[in-house]
């Protein structure tokens, strides 16, 4: 039971890390905040939820891993090195495609509501 525990604390110790040091993890949190508070404004269906949590996980733990083979990189790369450069621009091409994933799905979700909103006022 004490490795369970002590699993969680170092897993908050991830996001406590991550989320104090990298600027994108701290936007992305901050984009699943008002994508939530939008959701919950246009009182989005039970299947829209789903979309919005799936996203907002796919980003956050996008990012996470991307930080993590950044943070490798550099302890096994500290110097320029072409290859290494390589490894953090394919992990950061990999949040870009989760972010243009989640937008698409967030334009597919709010702009029709927004839209609605917008004629019955």
């Amino acid at each position: 039971m004490k490795k369970l525990i002590l699993s969680f604390g170092y897993a908050f110790k991830g996001l406590k890390y991550a989320f104090t040091t990298q600027q994108n993890f701290r936007i992305h949190v901050t984009a699943a905040i008002v994508a939530i508070v939008f959701g919950w404004w246009l009182n989005v269906s039970a299947d829209e939820w789903q979309w919005i949590m799936l996203c907002v996980m796919l980003m956050l733990v996008t990012e996470l891993l991307n930080t993590g083979i950044e943070t490798l990189t550099d302890l096994v790369s500290p110097n320029y090195n072409k290859l290494a450069g390589h490894v953090k621009d394919i992990s950061a091409a990999a949040v870009l495609l989760v972010a243009f994933f989640s937008l698409g799905t967030g334009a597919v979700i709010f702009i029709p509501k927004i839209i609605k909103l917008l004629h019955a006022a």
